[in-house]
């Protein structure tokens, strides 16, 4: 933790103080530390527009490699990446990576699951700046989602995994923990998904209303542990928020899930993103001859540290 009282001559907007302090900070580091609660001012999170004086004391819970501009690498920003991305399968057409959760997969930031992603095939002599083409995310995960994601590595597999996924034919299972027991323990949830997009939220509506689109989540409860229980799910659709709404919608939301959960349940418990994984990836049968290898293969992640905790009642 670093405290830095302000000496200023004239009041001064928070984020550009800091911003002239720590020159390796940036709009996208400082929105995200104070999303995280790392930027307290006068004891207080405060919004980044708030003016400073003279005397202010700035609280900063950030790590010094982020604060010290001299141990920025000129260039792209791939390379300065925190480490290279922790690779599940590589191959010449795929990159199949596994994101920790509360990492963005992309942004303005440079510590992002592909730029670690660039920095890994760097590192492998597969990619640099003089590369004609950037390997490219085929899907996304939230931030505080961890798990495997796709990423193309040359535009002919873009293509092909984005129609994939477009057809819903790259199949989806997650692992998470739920606050509250589904009732009944396996089933499938239905509705229509609305967006908000003012509030960055979604809603599951029983019926259709402009704008809303058909989702369909299958889960199986796998384990209980007194309030909570684990659950294998499957995206049948692939929205926005999906797993996160649905399971909010009967009750049982997402543990350590700040938009859509319980969030005195969070407090007591201490998660910090939620408990829900992209656990594994399972790919079609693919026509084209180039992309012989990769049909019908499945990835799996590392199991989270959440799933042991309730298969033996550490986390309950």
């Amino acid at each position: 933790m670093k405290i830095i009282k302000v000496k200023c001559l004239a009041p001064t907007r928070l984020d550009n103080y800091l911003m002239q302090q720590f020159p390796a900070l940036n709009p996208g580091r400082l929105n995200k530390a104070l999303r995280e609660n790392k930027i307290k001012l006068n004891g207080k999170k405060q919004p980044l527009s708030t003016r400073v004086m003279a005397g202010d004391e700035i609280k900063l819970f950030i790590l010094d490699d982020q604060l010290e501009a001299n141990q920025r690498v000129e260039g792209p920003a791939w390379k300065n990446a925190r480490c290279p991305a922790e690779v599940v399968y590589n191959s010449p057409q795929l990159l199949v990576v596994n994101k920790p959760a509360g990492l963005p997969v992309d942004g303005p930031e440079d510590d992002t699951l592909l730029n670690r992603a660039l920095l890994y095939l760097s590192k492998e002599n597969e990619y640099s700046e003089e590369s004609l083409y950037q390997p490219a995310l085929c899907h996304r995960l939230d931030t505080g989602t961890s798990g495997l994601v796709l990423i193309a590595k040359t535009p002919e597999a873009e293509q092909v995994l984005l129609e994939a996924i477009k057809e819903r034919q790259v199949r989806k299972t997650y692992l998470c923990v739920t606050f509250g027991r589904p009732l009944p323990p396996d089933g499938t949830l239905g509705g229509y998904l609305l967006k908000d997009a003012d509030r960055g939220l979604v809603r599951i509506l029983e019926e259709q209303k402009p704008g809303a689109k058909e989702v369909r989540t299958e889960y199986e409860t796998l384990a209980v542990s007194g309030r909570l229980a684990l659950l294998k799910v499957r995206l049948i659709t692939g929205r926005t928020h999906q797993i996160r709404a649905h399971m909010a919608s009967i009750g049982c939301p997402i543990l350590g899930d700040s938009k859509y959960g319980n969030n005195a349940a969070n407090r007591e418990l201490k998660l910090k993103y939620q408990a829900l994984c992209a656990w594994e990836l399972v790919l079609p049968n693919f026509t084209q001859p180039d992309f012989a290898s990769l049909s019908g293969k499945s990835f799996r992640a590392p199991k989270p540290w959440y799933y042991s905790q309730i298969l033996d009642g550490t986390l309950k």
